[in-house]
């Protein structure tokens, strides 16, 4: 007999996050801990549970702009190593205790050097507090594996040099790169000589694209830079045009990403605050999965939309009718996308994924 589909259970199965930023992620109370051993004063409250929720409705917004204001207020407590330490093991705690078997972080080392920390001190620091995390998660009998994403914030200039920091890197933990922030202004083309770097050095990369802009920002992303996954892809809707009667015509934009399978990172909730979408049921995921685009569920920003992958599973099940192969199909998805060797990735597959779902459907 199948194990009825809840938050319960779905937290309770094997789950692959490839869309996670660790500065959209902290605990309130850790916020406002934080904020009081470095002596920060921008808090719009010290009580985590009315701090927490300032970061949703805030991030409720629909302006994708408005949204990331609530990160000057994470970003502002994580100047210090004992910080990012303290956050990073948190996030993979965090992630252990929803079910994620493997999961992705990303974030822009440059937004935590305000007090004079080195980019090389951020990474070395982030890279300590999911060491130390992932060690505290395997005590209680669990296991998550972590891969780290080094973003450039598209607004700025510095690209190649945090290009270059993951390669650095790479073999340490840090298994890709992206660039994040406001698309609109700030095409992926403007560092056309930091991905033609990241392909000559066969380093792993995302972009940011197709979120708060339309087409033109995903094809850039795949045609000129060749970005391996697309963060969010929710516009190459507007390449699909579905009839009256149910017949649906790809564009040549969108059935290139489908027949390429070429990753969508798709992070529902934030997707609806940002104003991507209106509702979940309105929310392209339902058309995209049905066509069978190489899906994914993620998070983006946990504090900021207040969930979990397990309650982003969970809506889409109510939402669509999913059931328990639809899960794994979206978590296998994420592992075979995953920046990582292709033996590890068929190993969690097979060792972790595929007996964690069979045990819910027996």
């Amino acid at each position: 007999m199948s194990t009825p589909l809840t938050l319960e259970s779905i937290r309770s199965a094997p789950k692959v996050l490839l869309h996670d930023h660790l500065d959209g992620g902290l605990r309130p109370q850790t916020v406002i801990e934080l904020a009081d051993a470095s002596g920060y004063q921008g808090l719009p409250t010290t009580d985590a549970g009315v701090l927490g929720g300032w970061f949703r409705d805030n991030a409720n917004s629909g302006s994708l702009v408005r949204y990331l204001e609530g990160f000057a207020h994470t970003c502002g407590v994580m100047q210090d190593e004992a910080a990012l330490v303290r956050v990073a093991a948190e996030a993979v705690e965090d992630l252990a205790a929803d079910g994620v078997v493997y999961a992705e972080i990303r974030y822009a080392p440059e937004l935590n050097t305000e007090k004079g920390l080195s980019l090389e001190q951020v990474v070395e620091a982030v890279q300590e507090g999911f060491r130390l995390g992932a060690a505290r998660v395997a005590e209680t009998g669990r296991k998550i594996r972590i891969g780290t994403l080094l973003c450039a914030m598209r607004q700025n200039e510095g690209w190649l040099r945090i290009a270059e920091l993951a390669v650095r890197y790479r073999d340490l933990g840090v298994v890709g790169f992206d660039i994040a922030g406001p698309e609109a202004g700030f095409p992926p083309t403007r560092g056309l000589d930091t991905f033609e770097y990241l392909r000559q050095q066969n380093a792993h990369f995302t972009i940011h694209a197709g979120e708060a802009f339309g087409l033109p920002s995903i094809w850039e992303a795949i045609q000129h830079c060749g970005a391996e996954r697309l963060g969010h892809g929710v516009r190459i809707v507007d390449d699909i045009k579905v009839s009256g009667d149910g017949t649906v015509q790809l564009g040549r934009l969108a059935a290139y990403v489908r027949d390429r399978r070429i990753p969508l990172e798709m992070c529902p909730t934030s997707n609806l605050q940002t104003g991507a979408a209106a509702t979940i049921a309105d929310h392209p995921i339902g058309l995209l999965a049905k066509l069978r685009f190489r899906v994914t569920v993620n998070t983006d920003n946990r504090l900021m939309s207040d969930c979990s992958l397990s309650s982003e599973f969970a809506v889409l099940a109510e939402t669509f009718g999913y059931g328990w192969a639809d899960l794994q199909w979206f978590t296998i998805n994420a592992m075979k996308s995953a920046f990582i060797g292709f033996d590890e990735r068929l190993s969690i597959i097979n060792e972790l994924i595929k007996p964690g779902y069979a045990a819910l459907t027996a």
